[in-house]
This record gives structure tokens, sequence and C-alpha cells, in this order.
């Protein structure tokens, strides 16, 4: 009798790994005095749509922006934050707010920052450019009493224009659930204002900060959500001009199977829990060198 032996065989390696990803830029310096709201740092998402397909054993890179240094007056206008960076995906920084003395420009980026409360060319907010990772930042009011400043726009609508003595606040941001939890992300920064009489651009949900009034300056952006920073105030004498806040840093979060393990290089500063069959590590800091790998 004839004995056939029938081979098995394995079945094939995966031809590579899948991974979600939420990548968040850092947030803008806001404007000084009557300073306009910063923009929020770009973000982008696979999360309803699709995720990156990824070689095992390969290093991507991996960079976790800073935020933007404040503007200064008759110095700078805010400082644009800092791009974060997965792999093939790069998520823009914030548009810095633009500045009253000097009529320093708002600027663009992932969001744009809003324009300066004075009268001047530099007004108009600041773009979102690249298109598709946020909003355009608001207009300056330009005019007394309150020289109000435009708001900083948002991952998830644009800045307000400043209006009389009213400042503009900044555009919200967006909720995202990748790490298991719904958290909102990069929202824009409120406007500063002339006199505490008027009324301060409030940031916008997802870790814009506020605006200033009567020569304070404004507040930062939260860190790791990618927030806009406030612009700041000035006093009534003209003698105080409150410098823009500090930029929110951004953040990367990156999700995938919990079969595979992540390598990270040593300036990567990251936590991985694991959930529903999934690793996730969430990433506060990395840098231009660092990198990423699976196996």
């Amino acid at each position: 009798m004839l004995n056939i032996i029938s081979a098995i065989t394995a079945p094939p390696a995966p031809a590579g790994i899948s991974v979600d990803y939420l990548v968040v830029a850092g947030g803008g310096g806001g404007g000084a005095g009557v300073g306009g709201g910063a923009g929020a740092g770009g973000l982008k998402t696979s999360i309803g749509a699709s995720p990156l397909l990824l070689s095992f054993s390969t290093n991507y890179s991996l960079k976790v922006g800073a935020g933007g240094a404040g503007g200064v007056q008759s110095v700078n206008a805010g400082v644009s934050g800092n791009t974060s960076i997965f792999s093939t995906i790069t998520s823009t920084g914030g548009g810095g707010g633009g500045t009253e003395v000097g009529d320093f420009a708002p600027g663009a980026g992932g969001s744009g920052g809003g324009g300066a409360g004075a009268p001047g060319a530099n007004r108009t907010g600041g773009a979102a450019s690249p298109s598709g990772q946020g909003n355009a930042g608001g207009d300056g009011g330009g005019g007394a009493p309150g020289y109000a400043g435009g708001g900083g726009g948002g991952a998830g609508g644009a800045g307000s224009a400043g209006s009389g003595t009213v400042g503009g606040n900044g555009g919200n941001g967006l909720a995202n659930s990748i790490t298991g939890s719904s958290v909102t992300y990069a929202g824009g920064g409120g406007s500063g204002v002339y006199v505490n009489l008027a009324t301060i651009g409030t940031g916008g949900t997802g870790g814009g900060g506020n605006g200033g009034a009567d020569g304070a300056t404004g507040s930062n952006g939260s860190a790791n959500l990618g927030g806009g920073a406030g612009g700041g105030g000035t006093n009534s004498a003209g003698s105080a001009r409150g410098n823009g806040g500090i930029g929110g840093s951004g953040f990367v979060v990156l999700k995938y199977p919990d079969t595979y393990t992540a390598t990270f290089s040593g300036g990567v500063t990251q936590s991985t829990t694991s959930s529903g069959g999934y690793k996730i590590s969430q990433v506060t800091a990395a840098g231009v060198s660092d990198t990423v790998s699976w196996a």
C-alpha cells in the first residue's frame, strides 16, 4: 500500500505591519501687544482613513515638534511651531500671531496665526498652508477702542476676527480617540487686547492659550496638544506691551497589533500600553534623528 505524506506548508509571513497614527505639530507663538493669537499645530490622522503599511526591521523617522516662541514688540511676530513627523506623514507647525508695534504679519502654518489689533497693512489672518491640516487665523480689528487682535486657527475651525473691544477667539481643535479616550488637540490661541476693559480672546478647545490685556503676556498653548499661544495685551498708556505666549509642543501616537514590538531610538520619550489586541505608543518627545521600527 502506497503511503502518501501530505506536506504542510506554513502560512506566508505578513508583508508588513499596519500602523494607525495621530501626528500633531507644535503650536505657534502668540503676537505681542494687542497681538494676534497663534495658529495650532497641523493635525494628521489615519483614524477614519487608512493606516500606513510599513516594513519590518526598517527605521522610520519620528519627530515631535516644539512650540514657537512668543512675539516681542518692535522685534518680531510670534514664531511658527515646528513640524512633527512619522514616516511619510509630516504635520506643519502653527503660524505665529501678528505683532502690533512694527506691524509684523501673522504666519501661515498647519493653522494660521491671527492678525494684530492695530491699524496697519498686515492685519489679515495667516493662511492654513499646506491645506488639510487646520484652518486660517482671524483678522485683527485694527481700530479704537479695543484694538482687538484676531484669533489663531485651530484644527476644527478658523480663528475669529477681532472687533472693537472684543478680541478674536482661537479656533477649536479636533477630538481623536486613537489612545482609547477622546482627547481634543490643536486649538488656536486667543488674541490680546488694549487695556483691561476690553474682552480678551479665549483659546480654542484643544490647548489654545488665552490672550492678554493691559500689558499682560499671552498664555502658553498646552504641551503635547499642539495648542496655539495667546497674544499679548497693551496698557492704556501704551508703555507696556505684553509678549506673546509660547506655543504648545506637538504629539505623536502610534497604534499597531500587539503581536509586534516597536523599538524606539534613544532620544524618544514614549509610553506604550496594550488594549483590545493593540499596542498604543504615545510619543511626547523625539528629535530630528530619532526613529521607530517594528519586529
